[in-house]
């Protein structure tokens, strides 16, 4: 783990993919030979802070980062939608936006429900589309935190759009894309993801009320900082129910605080006193479930604020806040990411370092002055292998913008 070496976001080859594409799907049919390649990127994201707030109507402070989706596409006349992906050579799965897009619930093509998914909520939404041959390169950790099944949802849903002629506003995107995700990956997300990939800003993190969808740009500054994101190496499986369960628990706190007062629609709506107060009246793990949730909106919040200020030192005290409540409260960490976080902490200038993504696995993300990455990554990839005989692997990043259209 060396300098350049260390950032996993590199520039992508599109010769090479374009030849790919053309190995994998032939030259253009014969029934449209003027169809053009297009190239759309669709970056992960990585979440500053704000964990399992999204869902409860609260606030979040993602970022666009460097590591991406990239779909190479071409439009068809037929109707029919190939996709094929760098991960998976040699395959080619096939749907028809002309009949119900059926999801997969098994097997190797278990991975084109996002692709899916997107595809149904656009026909659905009375967007005409056309058929399209798809090759997605993904350089995002599958399971990793970093957003890669919201990416292919929005790069997919983009490259549709694009080869048939149509746009729709960015949000409207991500709010299709959240429902794909709902309907064909089975699995409950808040909007955040699909939010950051549709609609970031190049140099700024996004300060997010997921209930209002407003959004609040922060500037970071390349100069001042730099988010190092460090895979364990442990993958998760959002569907395997975790997830779920911990929206079921949020959803019985607010039925509790919903009865002692009928305002509450949400854990956006409970302040920290009042989660205090409630403390012998809730299930002990609910409790918990909730204070978590309701401290790490108010979190968020000033973590926006200092941020904004340059008051780096504390707003990197929040993001360790932030991780002991998942670790503690929400109970969705794991040694592995609570060990990253920690020895993270010892490096000087490292303002901060906290799991990021939903848990079980993945990343974690710290705020670190510039010349304090190298030493960074060489102490954790030494500590973390002598620890776990596992080397994680770092992505170097700055705040990149969202979801385009390269070619």
């Amino acid at each position: 783990m060396e300098g350049p070496a260390a950032t996993a976001a590199t520039t992508p080859d599109l010769v090479a993919m374009k030849q790919h594409f053309v190995s994998t799907f032939g030259a253009p049919p014969a029934d449209n030979p003027s169809a053009r390649l297009h190239v759309i990127r669709a970056p992960g994201r990585v979440n500053l802070i704000g964990e399992h707030t999204d869902y409860n109507d609260g606030f979040v402070c993602p970022m666009a980062i460097e590591p991406q989706v990239l779909v190479i596409c071409r439009s068809r006349t037929d109707g029919l939608v190939r996709l094929a992906s760098t991960a998976f050579p040699g395959r080619v799965a096939e749907l028809s936006i002309n009949q119900k897009i059926q999801r997969i619930d098994a097997g190797p093509e278990k991975w084109t429900n996002y692709s899916r998914g997107i595809a149904a909520e656009l026909l659905a939404a009375g967007i005409p589309l056309t058929g399209m041959d798809a090759l997605i390169e993904n350089t995002l950790p599958v399971g990793g935190g970093l957003s890669s099944s919201a990416a292919i949802e929005v790069g997919t849903g983009l490259a549709l759009l694009t080869l048939s002629g149509e746009s729709i506003d960015p949000m409207r995107l991500a709010l299709l894309s959240q429902k794909a995700e709902h309907e064909y990956a089975r699995v409950p997300v808040g909007l955040m993801d699909q939010m950051i990939i549709a609609t970031a800003r190049q140099g700024h993190a996004t300060l997010f009320d997921c209930r209002s969808h407003s959004r609040q740009f922060i500037p970071i500054d390349p100069n001042e900082l730099r988010v190092v994101i460090v895979n364990s190496m442990v993958k998760h499986e959002l569907s395997g129910g975790e997830y779920a369960e911990r929206r079921r628990q949020c959803e019985e706190g607010v039925r509790f605080f919903h009865q002692q007062n009928p305002a509450v629609k949400a854990l956006r709506d409970v302040t920290p006193k009042q989660v205090e107060e409630a403390r012998a009246g809730l299930d002990p793990t609910i409790f918990r479930r909730c204070r978590h949730v309701v401290t790490e909106n108010a979190r968020t919040c000033e973590f926006g604020i200092l941020l904004t200020q340059r008051r780096y030192e504390q707003a990197g005290q929040l993001m360790v806040h932030s991780h002991n409540s998942l670790r503690d409260d929400y109970q969705v960490s794991t040694p592995e990411l609570d060990y990253l976080s920690e020895q993270a902490m010892t490096v000087k200038g490292v303002y901060g370092a906290r799991m990021t993504g939903g848990g079980f696995g993945g990343c974690v993300v710290a705020l670190a002055q510039p010349r304090s990455v190298d030493p960074l990554l060489a102490h954790l990839d030494q500590t973390y292998h002598a620890r776990f005989n596992i080397h994680p692997t770092p992505y170097v990043t700055t705040a990149t913008a969202g979801a385009s259209v390269l070619e």
